[in-house]
């Protein structure tokens, strides 16, 4: 017997038929219009059927079939073949804009539904990200006539709707259109041809509508309070998913979505808005494939999200089910903890601590033993001691994954300078050796054993970032067990990360396999130095991504910061190359150690733009004509806020420090035109100045000139450069 899932897809299997259709049919009626979408009537005063020719698009309302039934259904749509680039709006619009919208003029006897959305793409723009459609779309609409309907005397319904829409390029221009159609009534229980969902652009956006999920499918969501995990369960294996919220300002939308593949379904990970308050209830679509999307509402409840439990892992008694997952999860840590070792930012610590053993062969075998049993003591009670932080966390409501400490700027900045300034000490640029990353050299060489755990603590430390194969299940698992059982997966993690240096210490015979000492290990320590610096690129781009929820260009700036204080490490380490093992130098090298981890942390971008902030005024043409007849220029932001350029301008340019002060100092009079909702007077403006959309940029000068108008995407050195210009 077929799955409810295999009969969704089969219903779902027909091919997406694109515009072909659509540009052929226009480019015919093309030649029959020749009126703006703004106001379009027909001769009888009631909206056509269209094509109508806004701008940037064209609109027209079809229908599946000629004729409605008493008492039946029959579906029509709106359908928009945008110019290239440009975008229009799904129902959620994301960062700026807003949806299509229908007022209908339907007779009594007919109702309306609610536009269907199709689901739609991501369209990125400048760090944000709108949800919408390019090229073409259909938004269909079910319409229901009353059983004792009744039609005119020709036998028919007019229907007649008065669309609006705002389409987005670099601007965004909003636009109306009048259309209708007829309807022929047929008698109840008729069966009318509906064509026009099989084939055509009605049929092409049908199959793209989310449907409700089948039996059997379930979607939950957890939330740590930052990110919210949301599974849902198909009964099959998914590999691919989006996801796309309904509910505005929920999630960070530009953020990026990972997927997690299950055996009975896919987790996404989402990655919420900043200040907000985590739903109750996740609202959104989730799409599977380009033919298969559903709509899904999903509880969401606090906790880590292994806590997430899919119904093939619920199957089976809960005794033999814990028992089997609580050894596979130690096994699975354990191995995890040997390949740990592997990971370019775990190896240089062994390959470094085996070089140690080389050299010091000559010592008595129950120190070198005691040597590795201190190193594996310094792995396993850093890891304890991250346990313990987990779960404290944990208790007090607060749920943390494994490499939690990357969510954290500080924890993230220190480490890439650490990693940096080790990596610099491998490549040669000065000897300090590897306990610098942690309590120092003389404390390996001068107090042995406190070297050899404090080295401990050092792999532990650029091991967390790092989760190699076999440690996702266990680690997942291990978070959402009771604390000991906690505390056991994570020692084992511990015991298969020291497992290498360990054996190597009990077992000398081993070390046959150890290369003799010579010039390569200097080669070879050099070479390690390589994916210490790779580990660093990734960090510096974690760091940046950290703050890329804030104002736009603010993680590129402090990703810059690192970078920076990363250069002020690399005068460090010429200082401690240039006068080796010279207490001056080394004072100085800890002065400029703390300047270079303070240089992360010293500035933010924006703190001294709101300094100079000047006041914006409601345009007016009555309050500009004012301005310029008293002799002052003035600067007119002509801007909305479904505008998404509108707003980076605003926040790179406009909002600064220097170019709020040139105003300030040009004596202008600052204008701001809102165009969130249609406005004569505004429109009229734009007419006047050559432009039929936002962002638009007018300087008006103070002195009898025409009007100077700026590109729609501004940059410091344009928009200062014209305040110069018209204030002379």
């Amino acid at each position: 017997m077929q799955s409810p899932r295999g009969l969704n897809r089969s219903l779902l299997s027909v091919e997406h038929s694109r515009s072909s259709f659509l540009r052929v049919f226009l480019a015919c009626m093309l030649l029959l219009t020749a009126i703006a979408a703004h106001g379009q009537k027909d001769a009888g005063g009631n909206g056509g059927p269209g094509p109508v020719k806004g701008q940037h698009v064209t609109v027209e309302m079809v229908s599946a079939g000629p004729e409605i039934a008493a008492g039946g259904i029959q579906t029509v749509g709106f359908v928009f073949t945008l110019e290239d680039k440009w975008h229009i709006y799904w129902r959620n619009a994301g960062f700026a804009g807003f949806p299509p919208s229908v007022e209908w003029t339907l007779p009594r006897s007919v109702t309306a539904g609610p536009l269907l959305f199709p689901a739609p793409t991501r369209l990125p723009f400048q760090g944000a990200v709108d949800y919408g459609y390019e090229d073409n779309v259909t938004y269909p609409v079910q319409l229901q006539a009353d059983p004792k309907a009744k039609a005119g005397a020709d036998g028919k319904f007019h229907l007649a709707a008065k669309v609006k829409w705002l389409v987005c390029r670099e601007v965004c221009v909003p636009g109306t259109a009048n259309l209708g159609l007829d309807l022929k009534l047929a008698p109840e229980g008729t069966v009318v041809a509906s064509q026009g969902t099989q084939v055509g652009p009605l049929a092409a956006a049908l199959k793209h509508i989310p449907t409700v999920p089948c039996d059997g499918f379930s979607a939950h969501a957890v939330s740590n309070g930052n990110s919210i995990a949301l599974t849902f369960v198909t009964g099959t294996r998914e590999t691919e998913a989006d996801f796309y919220p309904i509910d505005e300002s929920v999630l960070q939308d530009s953020a990026e979505q990972i997927v997690e593949p299950l055996d009975d379904g896919i987790r996404i990970h989402l990655t919420t808005a900043p200040n907000v308050t985590v739903p109750k209830t996740l609202h959104g679509v989730v799409e599977l494939s380009d033919d298969e999307a559903y709509e899904i509402s999903a509880d969401v409840v606090p906790g880590p999200a292994s806590a997430v439990q899919t119904q093939g892992a619920a199957k089976g008694t809960r005794n033999s089910a814990t028992e089997v997952t609580v050894l596979s999860a130690l096994l699975l840590a354990f191995a995890g903890g040997i390949v740990l070792n592997l990971m370019p930012c775990v190896f240089p610590v062994l390959f470094l601590k085996a070089l140690s053993l080389v050299q010091s062969s000559g010592e008595e075998r129950s120190r070198v033993r005691i040597h590795g049993l201190v190193y594996t003591l310094g792995i396993v009670a850093s890891f304890w001691c991250i346990v313990g932080v987990l779960l404290v966390l944990r208790g007090y409501g607060n749920h943390f994954g494994w490499g939690f400490q990357l969510q954290s700027p500080g924890f993230v900045a220190v480490l890439a300078l650490l990693l940096f300034f080790f990596a610099l000490s491998l490549a040669g640029m000065f000897e300090i050796g590897l306990s610098m990353m942690s309590t120092g050299d003389a404390l390996t060489r001068k107090q042995g054993f406190a070297g050899s755990f404090f080295t401990g603590v050092l792999a532990t430390v650029v091991a967390t970032p790092c989760v190699g194969p076999f440690m996702g299940v266990a680690i997942g698992f291990a978070l959402a067990q009771p604390a000991l059982v906690t505390f056991l997966v994570f020692t084992a993690l511990a015991l298969g990360l020291a497992l290498p240096y360990l054996l190597l210490s009990f077992y000398p015979a081993l070390m046959k396999w150890l290369p003799k000492p010579g010039a390569w290990m200097e080669v070879l320590k050099q070479l390690t130095a390589l994916p210490l610096f790779a580990t660093v690129i990734w960090l510096v781009y974690i760091y940046g991504r950290l703050y890329s929820s804030g104002e736009p260009g603010t993680g590129v700036y402090q990703a810059a910061m690192l970078l920076t204080g990363m250069l002020v490490l690399a005068v460090a380490g010429w200082v401690l190359g240039r006068w080796p093992g010279r207490r001056t130098a080394s004072l100085l090298a800890l002065v400029i150690l703390a300047c270079a981890v303070a240089v992360p942390f010293a500035a933010r971008p924006g703190k001294a733009e709101t300094a100079a902030a000047v006041q914006w005024q409601p345009f007016t043409q009555a309050a500009l004509d004012a301005a310029r007849g008293s002799g002052k220029p003035v600067f007119v932001d002509y801007t909305a806020a479904w505008c998404l350029s509108c707003q980076v301008n605003e926040k790179l340019v406009l909002n600064t420090s220097d170019v709020q002060v040139r105003l300030k100092q040009g004596g202008f009079v600052l204008m701001r035109a809102d165009w969130t909702q249609y406005d004569p007077a505004i429109t009229a403006a734009l007419t006047a100045v050559g432009r039929s959309g936002v962002p638009t940029y007018v300087i008006y000068p103070a002195k009898a000139a025409a009007p100077d108008v700026l590109p729609e995407l501004l940059s410091k050195p344009v928009v200062l450069a014209a305040i110069e210009k018209d204030t002379k």
